[in-house]
């Protein structure tokens, strides 16, 4: 039998590199110029306060450094991406109508059954556009919005308009702006009142066309004392090209209301992934994340929470594994804005064959926010002596009448416990994936049931690498 191979960027990543030729209805020169940007906003007939707003982003991110913390991204060129490549379909309401190699790869990725089993709506997005959407019946009559953006723009423009890029500002950082300039395709979901969406929608995004990117827009408003599970996925295959994913992620959990929001982020290990994702939460409210980064090769990922109202509540479930040549660079954000607000981090990093995975994150204390409560914990496991794991909270805290706490493990495998699992038959390569895995555990008990076994799939994938 043929040894596998030890390095883990050759490593055939089954259904996930499953590559569809390149085609497209329409794609945009490579490069980031104000000709781009308006070719992109003519394309997708957007109103003109859109055109506008793009044209202001472009002007933005022309004016704001790059990020001089964190990994190097000096490998991103912006004249060697493509900002908007147009698959060669119109978005579908019916699952037969998309065209076969497109529904080929979503049937492998196993979004349909997923539909037909435990989903209550599904969006799936290929290069820049969502090529197919549904929401069952019943939703609808209770006033749930599920659409794209780009529907959302024509059907919903007032409420869009509202509330679009309000949270995550194109002045934030270079990478949003340049999403502000070039976003394409996501999802919309408004649930009203009081309506308890109690089935998950799922939207997933897949990059097919190498040295593209991908600048999804999600935005979802969870009206007062209305609950919502949105789950979120993302894959694409490997190429040798640099491909870049700069999406961007605004909830609005209202008054009373909840909401808990699942990604398990598979890019390939030729991405860079700097994508940006924010809640706000009124009084009474809850946000729950439940994030797990596998891919790309670089990832600069710190989902934020801003308590906004008195007893708002947010809790961050995370989990990311950097292989060999990844640098993961990830964690969470909460801003206490208001009194007797309570939020909890909770977060396992992975790493092997030289890769370097990074907790950042960040816990902001009000001066009015008194009686407020935060728990930090993250733990790290390095599977051999080549690999990195840092730790980098930071707390700022203007309130004195409060209760912080923050706790960092950093630990290899223990040699005593492969040779105790190994006493009992099991093989060294088993032993060691047991131990990870029960390590994962705690994140992947939080994951819907498929994604959790996605993330089994991967480790398994990403340990293979590492043995022989």
């Amino acid at each position: 039998m043929e040894k596998k191979k030890t390095y883990v960027e050759e490593l055939d990543r089954g259904l996930y590199d499953i590559k569809n030729e390149d085609k497209f209805s329409y794609k945009v020169s490579s490069g980031l110029t104000e000709k781009i940007v308006l070719d992109i906003s003519r394309e997708k007939n957007d109103p003109e306060w859109m055109k506008e707003f793009r044209l202001k982003s472009l002007e933005t991110y022309n004016k704001t450094p790059m990020p001089t913390w964190g990994p190097s991204l000096d490998e991103l060129d912006m004249d060697n991406i493509v900002t908007y490549v147009r698959p060669d379909t119109e978005m579908k309401g019916n699952w037969k109508e998309v065209p076969d190699e497109i529904k080929d790869t979503f049937e492998r990725l196993g979004i349909p059954q997923a539909e037909r089993e435990s989903l209550a709506g599904v969006g799936a997005q290929y290069d820049s556009e969502v090529v197919y959407h549904s929401i069952k019946e019943d939703l609808v009559k209770q006033g749930v919005v599920y659409t794209d953006m780009e529907t959302a723009l024509r059907e919903h423009g007032d409420m869009v308009k509202e509330y679009f890029m309000k949270l995550v500002p194109p002045s934030d950082h270079k990478f949003v702006a340049l999403h502000g300039a070039v976003w394409s395709g996501g999802s919309f979901v408004y649930v009203p009142p009081g309506v308890n969406v109690d089935i998950p929608l799922q939207s997933y995004f897949r990059l097919n066309s190498p040295g593209a990117g991908q600048f999804e827009h999600t935005l979802i408003i969870v009206d007062k004392g209305a609950k919502l599970h949105f789950i979120e996925g993302c894959s694409a295959p490997k190429y040798n090209v640099t491909n870049l994913h700069a999406g961007c992620v605004e909830l609005y959990v209202k008054e009373g209301a909840t909401l808990r929001y699942s990604t398990i982020e598979n890019w390939s290990k030729n991405m860079l992934n700097l994508n940006t994702k924010r809640a706000l939460v009124e009084k009474d409210g809850k946000i729950e994340w439940v994030s797990g980064s596998f891919g790309s090769k670089i990832s600069m990922l710190y989902p934020m929470s801003v308590l906004k109202g008195e007893r708002a509540k947010a809790e961050f479930t995370g989990i990311t594994f950097a292989a060999a040549g990844q640098h993961l660079d990830t964690g969470a954000k909460v801003v206490h804005a208001a009194p007797y607000t309570s939020s909890a981090i909770s977060t396992r990093s992975i790493s092997k064959g030289g890769g370097v995975a990074v907790y950042r994150g960040s816990v902001k204390v009000a001066s009015n926010a008194h009686h407020c409560k935060s728990t930090v914990s993250c733990e790290s496991l390095m599977l051999d002596d080549i690999s990195r794991s840092d730790t980098l909270p930071t707390m700022d805290i203007l309130n004195d009448e409060v209760d912080i706490g923050h706790e960092a493990k950093i630990g290899r495998i223990s040699d005593d416990a492969i040779f105790y699992i190994m006493s009992r038959g099991i093989s060294e390569e088993e032993a060691k994936a047991m131990i990870v895995r029960g390590f994962a555990e705690p994140i992947a008990k939080e994951l819907p049931l498929e994604y959790a076994v996605e993330m089994n799939n991967l480790i398994n994938i990403e340990l293979e690498g590492s043995i022989g």
